[in-house]
């Protein structure tokens, strides 16, 4: 008879401890906005860089070809070595141009008596034309005759010209100085001047071209923030370029700019853009993919953040903005070059925006912030940074 009662007893005594539960969850404080540290946002100079991706490209190439029929007798040259300018690369068989100079030369002598026997003959025939032992047409012929022996003699005289050119020719020299190339004939070929067939070829390295492209649309807004003086530009051979290689080290010595093309590439709509770069060391080859940095002066009126403050995802990089009410605001930003520190702003911030740089991993967007003084918030441990900022 008891029973009920005392269960009464525990469902009330449940009753009431849940209660005090809920009295005490509904008392409990909320947590306070978190504390940030932040930055204001001013303009002020900052080196206007652009990134490019770009070719090597040799100053000199030349092409070693045949210049006269023959057999090729031997390869005078180590291939992939360095060359001096008119240094023997390969020998032709010069019997048969050695025979052609020979008979040229003996055309010139023979033509030469020639000449010499009329010359002698007109000598004679002077003083008696006026005498008048002979007719003015004797001389007239004689002088003819010598006139026409010192033609054959000037044309043989061009024909062991060329003969001793020939002659030459079948030691084929490097016509520049710089690095030759794999043979493109071996002993045994047959080359010919008719078809000028290709022996070798030789590339300078040092120095060495970058060769890159550059939309229309960006040269036309860097032309309108010279004009208004947003950017401050140096004459072209003063542009400073820098270049990274393949595997991402940075090549030692800066090229500088050298040429800028004056007409649009039809198919792509790009303008050709050149740097020079010393290569004592020949670690740029043709061929070569590089990316190059363009200093292109200096813009006047940039922002930049921290590189703390930036979240870089997937879907690209942002930073929260501090607003009125101390509100924090995620924002998407588009990133150009990192110099030091610091991420230079293309897009998406202004001067006077408010910058959270520390204490961004308690930052929710949407809820309300604490601004603490500089150096009150103790900076995250940042996970590995990228490199280059992401590409839009």
């Amino acid at each position: 008879m008891l029973a009920p009662p005392r269960l009464a007893q525990a469902a009330v005594l449940l009753l009431a401890t849940a209660s005090l539960t809920a009295c005490a969850k509904k008392e409990q404080p909320a947590p306070p906005p978190p504390l940030v540290e932040v930055v204001t946002l001013a303009p002020h100079n900052v080196a206007n860089v652009v990134e490019l991706p770009g070719r090597v490209q040799a100053v000199r190439t030349a092409e070693v070809r045949a210049r006269v029929d023959g057999i090729v007798e031997r390869r005078l040259y180590e291939e992939g070595t360095d060359v001096r300018a008119g240094q023997a690369l390969f020998r032709i068989d010069p019997r048969q141009n050695r025979a052609a100079y020979n008979a040229a030369t003996a055309a010139l002598a023979r033509a030469e008596a020639g000449a010499t026997n009329a010359a002698q003959v007109v000598r004679r025939y002077r003083p008696l034309v006026g005498q008048q032992a002979i007719s003015s047409q004797e001389y007239d012929a004689a002088v003819a005759t010598q006139r026409q022996s010192q033609a054959d003699a000037a044309s043989a005289r061009a024909q062991v010209e060329r003969a001793r050119l020939d002659l030459d020719y079948t030691i084929v020299t490097a016509p520049i100085a710089g690095r030759a190339g794999r043979a493109q004939v071996t002993e045994g070929a047959l080359v010919s001047a008719g078809s000028a067939t290709l022996m070798t070829t030789v590339e300078q390295l040092n120095p060495v071209y970058v060769n890159f492209s550059q939309s229309r649309g960006a040269l036309l807004k860097l032309r309108r923030d010279m004009a208004s003086g947003a950017i401050r530009v140096p004459q072209m051979n003063r542009i400073r370029v820098t270049l990274e290689l393949e595997d991402g080290t940075r090549y030692g010595p800066d090229g500088h700019l050298d040429f800028l093309d004056q007409s649009v590439d039809e198919s792509t709509g790009t303008v050709s853009i050149r740097a020079e770069f010393p290569n004592p060391q020949a670690v740029l080859l043709p061929g070569q993919f590089v990316r190059a940095r363009i200093e292109g002066g200096i813009a006047t009126q940039g922002i930049s953040v921290p590189q703390r403050a930036v979240q870089i995802s997937p879907q690209g990089a942002s930073v929260f903005v501090v607003g009125p009410n101390n509100v924090a605001a995620a924002r998407s930003i588009r990133l150009g070059e990192l110099q030091g520190n610091e991420w230079v702003v293309r897009d998406g911030l202004k001067a006077g925006d408010r910058v959270v740089v520390n204490g961004v991993q308690k930052v929710k967007a949407g809820s309300p912030v604490r601004i603490a003084p500089q150096g009150a918030v103790r900076p995250e441990r940042q996970t590995a940074p990228a490199a280059r900022s992401p590409r839009s």
